[in-house]
């Protein structure tokens, strides 16, 4: 079984509470719109991270991540970025690379909107951390964690604060 952080939109500010509602967790999962290296390299100091860029970060960010991941956790097939939209509202060409990569867990950020949805059409888990950051519209900052074992999540639990 892998325990995984999830969170999104830090825009250049990693919470303390990342550290403890992370801190049993194997790997963390940044949806973008990271902000800093500094906050990048601060999480990838952490724990293992697989991160994606967002739309504020910039050339320091860019030329180190990608737009989009595929990857796998366990027998989990993931496709992280950050503008992706949610089931039946997906933003411009995310349906199509969904049915191309057919992973079993869809992650997008950016609208600093926590979002648990199954998408029964696709047949995957959309997951949106909201946001964690101090910058931008949302009244709750909000982190997600949860495991995966082999094809299975299991133990979703919702930090907000």
């Amino acid at each position: 079984m892998t325990n995984i952080g999830l969170l999104s939109d830090t825009h250049n500010s990693l919470p303390k509470q990342v550290y403890t509602f992370f801190k049993d967790c194997d790997i963390v999962l940044c949806a973008g719109d990271i902000g800093s290296t500094d906050v990048l390299d601060e999480l990838r100091n952490f724990k293992e991270t697989i991160a994606v860029y967002g739309n504020i970060d910039g050339y320091d960010i860019t030329c180190q991540l990608k737009r989009i991941e595929t990857f796998f956790i366990e027998k989990t097939k993931i496709t992280l970025t950050h503008i992706g939209g949610y089931p039946n509202h997906y933003e411009k060409g995310i349906k199509e690379i969904l049915i191309k990569e057919k992973p079993n867990i869809f992650i997008s950020g950016h609208s600093h909107i926590l979002k648990v949805i199954y998408d029964k059409e696709l047949d995957l888990l959309h997951l949106n951390p909201g946001a964690c950051g101090n910058y931008g519209f949302h009244k709750q900052r909000t982190l997600i964690r949860f495991s995966i074992d082999e094809k299975t999540p299991k133990n979703l639990e919702i930090l907000e604060f």
